[in-house]
């Protein structure tokens, strides 16, 4: 397989934390056998909740997928060279993301050879059907283009011209990804808290900041454990594009917040104050969800101020803000938020339960696998050359 042997050699803390992911995916299998025999019984999802934790996964990764676009966007179409050592890792962890975006779906179907029906039976106005078609072009795009950059890297051979349409096609196909990700959920009429038009535009902005966070901490991880500098101004302006990107992000739900309360509906405001607040007395979303608020202010703080953006620590500090505080806003929040209440105004309490973490853990086991060869085989390349 293309260069995998260069993934077969490392140290001995590098097949410790291989063997650590290796016992997450063995857990996750076997819960998820568990499942697959059982049923979705074993979670926590109920008739009025019917998506949960898995597909909050699943709508979070699709924006770190998606933000390759951040680093392809300005190195080959605006020539910003500091991109250069990055844009291929940026590519990778796309290639990753889409990958756990796919098995996050997988895992939340009870019957998983029921996916072959999109492909069998296509409905051209299901948005299932072009969701589908957006994450499997996405990752068939991201795949080829790391494989022949990766090559070209090896040989100190200039890439095709070809490869040059494939990227410039997988900018707007990146925002697709999100955007159809973003319909799927504001599509659906009876769901007040997914029902508005900025949904998408949220979507892409949290996307831009979540992405570019996690490939700030990556980067930093690999300066710290090999000898791969991806460039001190390449982490800076990513920083940047982290910070614009969270400033819209907060600007659209303060937009979202103002417009819901100043219109008082109260189908449109119950949603909201059952992830803020709480409804009927259930409250266990309600700390998560100020938790991110307080994430949210403090990554802002940090990153607004250039004196404290400038430095690598509080960059770190923030990146990881960041990352954890859009992941409980944009995946649990925003999810169980739009079930809760049901169109009838029940309030039905969803809580993951362990085999459901564990199903978790393994795909994002999975995901970190991923990431831990991909970027093994182009720090050796790097390191080769």
């Amino acid at each position: 397989m293309f260069m995998l042997e260069k993934a077969m050699v490392g140290s001995r803390r590098y097949w410790e934390w291989i063997a650590f992911l290796l016992v997450l995916i063995a857990i996750g299998g076997w819960c998820y056998l568990h499942q697959l025999r059982t049923g979705l019984a074993i979670t926590g999802l109920s008739r009025d909740v019917t998506w949960g934790l898995y597909i909050a996964q699943f709508t979070f990764f699709v924006g770190v997928a998606a933000s390759a676009v951040m680093v392809v966007l300005p190195y080959y179409l605006h020539n910003v060279r500091e991109f250069q050592r990055i844009t291929i890792l940026g590519e990778l962890l796309a290639v990753s993301a889409v990958t756990m975006c796919m098995l996050f779906i997988l895992v939340d179907m009870g019957q998983p050879a029921r996916v072959l029906n999109v492909l069998l039976y296509p409905t051209l106005h299901s948005l299932m059907f072009w969701d589908m078609i957006s994450l499997g072009g996405y990752l068939l795009l991201n795949a080829v283009i790391s494989v022949v950059m990766l090559r070209s890297a090896r040989t100190e051979v200039p890439a095709p011209r070809w490869i040059k349409v494939l990227i410039v096609l997988s900018i707007p196909w990146a925002v697709s990804i999100h955007t159809v990700t973003a319909f799927l959920y504001s599509g659906l009429p009876g769901r007040a808290f997914w029902l508005t038009a900025i949904l998408a535009p949220r979507f892409l902005a949290s996307a831009f900041a979540s992405g570019p966070a996690l490939l700030i901490l990556l980067c930093l991880v690999l300066r710290r454990l090999t000898s791969f500098d991806p460039g001190q101004e390449a982490i800076r302006k990513l920083g940047v594009i982290m910070t614009y990107a969270m400033t819209i992000s907060a600007f659209f739900v303060l937009v979202e917040l103002f417009t819901v309360f100043y219109g008082r509906i109260p189908a449109e405001m119950e949603p909201f104050r059952y992830v803020y607040l709480g409804l009927d007395g259930d409250t266990h979303l309600v700390p998560w969800t100020w938790i991110s608020v307080v994430a949210a202010i403090a990554a802002l703080v940090l990153l607004l101020v250039p004196q404290f953006r400038k430095r690598e620590r509080l960059l770190a500090l923030a990146a990881v803000l960041v990352f954890g505080s859009l992941w409980i806003e944009k995946g649990l929040g925003l999810i169980v938020g739009g079930f809760v209440p049901s169109p009838l105004g029940s309030v039905t309490r969803y809580s993951p339960t362990a085999p459901e973490w564990a199903i978790v853990l393994g795909v994002w086991a999975i995901g970190a696998l991923m990431i831990t060869v991909f970027y093994k085989i182009t720090v050796s390349v790097q390191e080769a050359r």
